[in-house]
């Protein structure tokens, strides 16, 4: 069981925002799922990986991956208070589920 969460590289966002948006993905994720995935999650360990992507186009893609089979996702938009100034999509997780699960999604992604 893990959490994949997929950052866009083409933002170039500061070490603290870049932890921050994907802390907020992974907790959306968690809080989204059910309790019987999160559990088994938890149990195992909740693995969490952080992959790289390009851009939004990307994300969506990705996103529409995870929706067709089924898994749950979290696609993150910044409210812009911060560090961007306006709105801003800047990450997706997807999970927690089964490992082999996630990784047909993302296996081929990299780790960032």
């Amino acid at each position: 069981m893990k959490v994949a969460i997929l950052v866009r590289q083409d933002l170039k966002m500061p070490k603290g925002k870049l932890a921050v948006q994907v802390a907020h993905a992974c907790v959306e994720a968690v809080l989204t799922s059910k309790k019987e995935k999160v559990e088994s999650w938890r149990k195992s360990g909740a693995k969490k990986i952080v992959l790289k992507v390009k851009g939004v186009n990307d994300l969506r893609y990705y996103m529409k991956k995870a929706k067709i089979k089924g898994i749950n996702f979290a696609l993150i938009k910044d409210a812009a208070k911060t560090f961007f100034k306006r709105p801003t999509i800047t990450c997706l997780a997807i999970g927690p589920d089964e490992d082999e699960k996630i990784d047909k999604i993302t296996g081929k992604l990299k780790i960032l």
